[in-house]
Formats: C-alpha cells, structure tokens, sequence
C-alpha cells in the first residue's frame, strides 16, 4: 500500500509538470495577432488598474515567472518578457492578476500571504523532522514529539496549498477576463489562453494531492507499526 501511495504521488505531480511543459512548448509557438509582448500586456494591465508604481521586469529561467509583493514587481522570463505568443500574454496576465489582489486586498491572498512564513520553514524542514521523528522512534519520547512536529509542519504545507488553488484561479480567471476586454487576444486566442492558464493551475491542485497522498502514506504506516 506504502510503496503505491508512493508512486501515486509522484506521478501525478509528473503528469501535472509534463503537461503544463507541453502546453507552454504548445501556445508559445501561436503569436497573437495584436502582437504585444508580454511585458506590453503587464504594463498595460497595471496602469489601467492605477498601479504604476508595480514594476515589470524581466528574470532569468524557464517558467520562473511570479508576482513579488515585497518590492511590487511583476517579474517575466525572457520567453514572456519579450515574447507575443498567447502563452506569453496568459503568463503576463496572470502575474498581474496577483498584483491587482494585492492591490485591491484580495481575502485569498492575504490569508496565504499571512501562512507564507510558516508554510516555507515547514517546506524546508517538515519532511527532515517527521523522519528523525521515525528513525528514532514514534513510541519513545523524542520521537514522538519531533514526528508530531514534522506531521504539523506537514498539515501546515497542505493548509497553505489548500488556501493557495482559490489564489491561483481567481488570478486566471482575472486574466482571461483582462484579456478579452482589452482586446489583448481575438475569439480563437482566448480559447488557448485558458487552455495555458488552466493548464498550469491545476499544477497546484497535483500538489496538493501529492502532499496529502503522502501523509496519508506517513500515517497509515506509522499507525501499522503501532
């Protein structure tokens, strides 16, 4: 049961990576016909929603695009910076619809935004834990309490993923709706776009499932050993 939880959760989150990576590679070959570029389309969008002191610039990688709150900045990869495809205008869009929750204190964001610290030092350290936790025993003292540590850190990562999927689609649905109204994309460009943004949402909902599916493998064998 262990070893095909196990493999149940790997691959979904391969399916989930395999297929955002052949829709990207798929709809960052279709321009689109108004032509602007990615950071045409942010800059666009942020200064008719009155947020011109939210920078766009352009960051290194793959797929490494995100919206940073701390210093407002929509940051772009150079394939979505600079280029005019209809995966690049979603990606853009979408960035800038986290900037436009922030702006207008989106509940969603703020409550990830709140769980964000803890989330991020149970990622680093949650998994390490609950290990010691079982190497040295759940039934002795020291054990039990390191693997009830590591489990909450684990829950805590399942919290911030469950509060993160409402995020990730209210700021697609924000851009498919931007993107329509400006005029950014035609009728048949729209279609895509949504194919893209759905595409790469519910990579988070893989993680999530991945996440639980292996706690659930953690307990299940914990409790078997009891």
């Amino acid at each position: 049961m262990d070893i095909i939880l196990y493999f149940a959760a790997a691959a979904i989150v391969l399916v989930s990576q395999l297929w955002v990576k052949s829709a990207y590679a798929k709809y960052s070959e279709i321009p689109t016909e108004r032509n602007y570029t990615g950071a045409q389309v942010a800059r666009m969008i942020l200064e008719r929603n009155g947020l011109y002191d939210v920078k766009v610039q352009q960051v290194s990688g793959s797929l490494s695009d995100h919206y940073n709150p701390k210093n407002r900045t929509v940051n772009l990869s150079a394939e979505v910076y600079n280029g005019t495809s209809v995966a690049a205008v979603s990606i853009s869009s979408h960035e800038c619809g986290h900037a436009i929750q922030h702006a207008t204190q989106y509940a969603g964001i703020k409550a990830r935004d709140a769980i964000l610290p803890v989330a991020q030092i149970s990622s680093t350290l949650g998994w390490t834990v609950l290990m010691i936790g079982l190497f040295m025993g759940v039934g002795s003292a020291t054990g039990g309490v390191l693997f009830t540590i590591g489990l909450v850190m684990l829950l805590v990562i399942v919290a911030f993923q469950v509060i993160t999927l409402p995020v990730e689609f209210n700021a697609s649905s924000r851009a498919l709706r931007i993107l329509d109204e400006y005029g950014i994309v035609d009728e048949d460009e729209s279609s895509m776009a949504k194919s893209m943004l759905t595409a790469a949402a519910l990579t988070y909902v893989a993680s999530l499932a991945s996440t639980v599916l292996n706690v659930v493998r953690i307990l299940a064998a914990t409790n078997r050993r009891r």
